[in-house]
């Protein structure tokens, strides 16, 4: 019998997802998983919860909520040999939208029993985790006006959560109308590359802008490589053209967007920049530096997600 950890964020999400999480353990049970419940009390102690439970031999670890407690729950499993099972439940739910995964909400409360029901059974996989400045990732980790924007709205109120995309728009447009990019110096693996951006975004996955664009289409979880993309521009009329070239796909041919597949990559600059990793803002400074810990994390994906993989254990 294999033992697993529901952890859950109360605070992800549009809607409260605590009563619900009862819910999760017949198909679990029923698949033969021994399970027990935790809340989260912040990104920390997700991270530590994890942790712990890794050193107790706990088999999978199942995040519910959003991007930015996969995160923090990945942290915690990273070289161990529990694997991470992502139900989610938060506002942007990106990791799992990419695997085919629905999310939790009132008009769809029965998603989290189904996506554990897509989890019981699959064999555990290996993927790459990214390191912004010694923090990891699983998505992205950005530099420049994305990163800018999440670091004026986060944390945000649940109440502004229910207009999430239009309030994240509108911000990113305002902070444009007075942000004009960043003079970068971007080393990829020995290559140097200079210029004037409004945003550079390592990618591990496939989509960005909250899953509205397929940023990288041919990315793998596990190759041993992401992409950096830059995006010139400096204005607010710069930041709109990105927006739809990116939602339209005209990016991949687009002589303002340039993508640097990397193993290690440093992005300079003179002036002081925020950085944002999953989503989530952490310290900037003049420096973000990326490496790649080639499949260091356990994780479970349904079986339709598994063409995301180079190597697929099946």
């Amino acid at each position: 019998m294999r033992k697993g950890l529901l952890l859950y964020n109360p605070a992800a999400g549009r809607f409260p997802v605590r009563n619900f999480v009862r819910g999760i353990l017949q198909p679990l049970q029923t698949a033969g998983w021994s399970m027990e419940i935790a809340e989260t009390l912040s990104g920390t102690h997700a991270t530590q919860t994890a942790h712990q439970a890794a050193a107790e031999k706990y088999d999978a670890v199942f995040a519910i909520g959003g991007d930015g407690t996969v995160n923090q729950v990945a942290s915690g499993l990273i070289h161990t040999e529990t694997a991470l099972g992502v139900l989610p439940a938060g506002t942007t739910n990106v990791w799992a939208l990419e695997q085919g995964q629905r999310p939790f909400s009132w008009l769809n409360w029965q998603a989290l029993a189904h996506n554990a029901t897509l989890l019981a059974h699959v064999e555990p996989q290996q993927v790459d985790v990214g390191l912004c400045n010694g923090v990891s990732f699983l998505l992205w980790a950005g530099v420049g006006l994305d990163a800018h924007t999440i670091h004026k709205i986060e944390p945000r109120p649940r109440l502004i959560k229910y207009i999430s995309v239009p309030h994240f728009f509108a911000t990113t447009l305002w902070e444009a109308t007075f942000w004009h990019g960043l003079d970068l110096r971007v080393y990829t693996d020995g290559q140097l590359v200079e210029g004037h951006y409004l945003v550079a975004v390592a990618t591990n996955i496939r989509h960005y802008v909250g899953g509205m664009s397929v940023l990288s289409p041919n990315a793998l979880l596990d190759d041993n490589e992401m992409d950096l993309w830059l995006l010139n521009g400096s204005n607010a009329a710069d930041a709109l053209r990105h927006f739809f070239d990116l939602v339209a796909g005209r990016h991949l041919s687009s002589n303002l967007a340039r993508r640097l597949p990397f193993q290690h990559a440093r992005v300079e600059s003179d002036a002081a920049f925020a950085i944002q990793v999953d989503g989530d803002p952490m310290p900037g400074g003049h420096k973000a530096e990326m490496t790649i810990q080639h499949r260091a994390l356990k994780v479970l994906m349904p079986e339709g997600a598994l063409h995301l993989l180079k190597n697929p254990k099946r």
